[in-house]
């Protein structure tokens, strides 16, 4: 069981600008550092407590939180797992919904979208839970293997979707839960759908945020985007539904963007299709990584203000640096250009359950996988299949892109 951290907590450090810090930082680097991080966000919460503490919680709160590690059946395989709980349990309540992060990332980058989430919980008697991926995040980083040969392409997408949603199944039985809302975005959105796919009865419904893995190739998403996007996503946006014409915007300034590619996006989509993990590039620099980092957060969360900029970046840094594991899965998944080796538009239509995808208006990822998966289920018998595009969004969204 982690040990939770309590009493005040230490000020982030400023973002590495020079040499000398990124050592600082590097140095400092570690589980106990990474702990803290997460409990910086997670402090934001006026219904969050350390898990000892969660009796000193205000009755008044119509919710709950607190994060613990959930043990799986194999040694030292745990999930990282935050739950928010009603306080007033209703027997008529909706199944709890499970929010699940995308590639390389963890709970902590939802934290604005947690006190939304959780009050809607209070208001209905549920639950919501968000939980890091086996091998990512703060959740154990064991080791990534895949036993199939590189010709048996089915084989290796098997075992790696295998890693991830077979341990998502044990932590659901660890939880006592029936059936799960499941919240993915990104990669976590493609394994949310293969777990649906291998675990039917157990999924309710599926919410799809900006997934990966969707449409065929050739396809206009850019990975490469992730490391040199600028734009501030830090407002609200509104959901619509998914028009032809608004598709057709949306791929038009992918495909502008991808002929202006950059030499760092091309290498960065070079390093992808060779199968490097991006975390392994930045591992590999030691004392530079910190700096590296902060470089990408100072971009990435420019819309943030500078104490939660500072903490976000801490908190990337830590399970940044932190041993490989999970982001291995990458090359077994994705083939190059960035488009899966199983792509889920051709296996949806096997779901009975409602499907929603949501993309933003500045997204890179292909909407016209989602579009073509909606009209897939639809073809198959299953009309509740959906489709929204938020403005003012790109792949990570704004704080409302949970709530279309």
């Amino acid at each position: 069981m982690d040990t939770p951290v309590l009493g005040p907590l230490p000020p982030a450090r400023e973002i590495p600008a020079a040499f000398v810090a990124s050592v600082r930082s590097w140095w400092s680097v570690g589980e106990k550092q990474s702990a803290i991080s997460e409990e910086r966000l997670l402090r934001r919460l006026p219904f969050y407590r350390p898990q000892s503490l969660t009796s000193t919680l205000n009755n008044d709160s119509p919710v709950m939180a607190y994060s613990s590690r959930v043990n799986l059946e194999s040694p030292k395989h745990f999930l990282n797992t935050l739950s928010m709980i009603s306080t007033s349990p209703s027997p008529d309540a909706p199944p709890p919904a499970v929010v699940l992060h995308g590639y390389g990332a963890g709970l902590g980058f939802f934290y604005q979208n947690f006190p939304a989430l959780a009050n809607g919980a209070g208001r209905c008697g549920s639950s919501v839970y968000a939980l890091d991926w086996l091998g990512m995040g703060r959740s154990a980083r064991v080791p990534f293997t895949i036993k199939a040969k590189r010709d048996d392409v089915s084989g290796r997408v098997a075992e790696a979707e295998s890693f991830f949603v077979d341990s998502l199944e044990e932590w659901r039985r660890k939880m006592g839960l029936d059936k799960m809302t499941l919240i993915g975005h990104s990669l976590g959105a493609y394994f949310s759908t293969a777990y649906a796919l291998k675990y039917p009865t157990r999924v309710q419904k599926l919410i799809l945020l900006s997934p990966a893995g969707v449409p065929r190739d050739p396809n206009y998403s850019m990975p490469s985007r992730e490391m040199t996007d600028t734009r501030d996503e830090s407002g609200t946006g509104s959901a619509e539904p998914a028009t032809k014409a608004k598709l057709d915007q949306i791929r038009a300034e992918q495909n502008a963007e991808k002929k202006q590619e950059s030499k760092t996006r091309r290498l960065f989509t070079y390093l992808w299709e060779e199968g490097w993990s991006p975390f392994q590039v930045v591992r590999s620099t030691f004392i530079w990584g910190p700096l590296l980092i902060g470089k990408y957060s100072t971009r990435r969360f420019m819309g943030l203000s500078e104490e939660d900029t500072r903490d976000m970046h801490e908190y990337i840094m830590n399970i940044t640096l932190a041993k490989g594991s999970g982001e291995y899965c990458i090359s077994h998944i994705l083939a190059p250009g960035a488009h899966a080796r199983r792509p889920l538009v051709d296996r949806i239509s096997a779901l009975k359950i409602p499907v929603t995808f949501v993309y933003g208006d500045h997204d890179w990822m292909d909407p016209e996988g989602g579009s073509q998966a909606v009209e897939n289920l639809r073809q198959a018998g299953n009309g509740k299949g959906r489709m929204y595009i938020v403005s003012n969004a790109g792949h990570h969204g704004t704080r409302s892109f949970l709530y279309a």
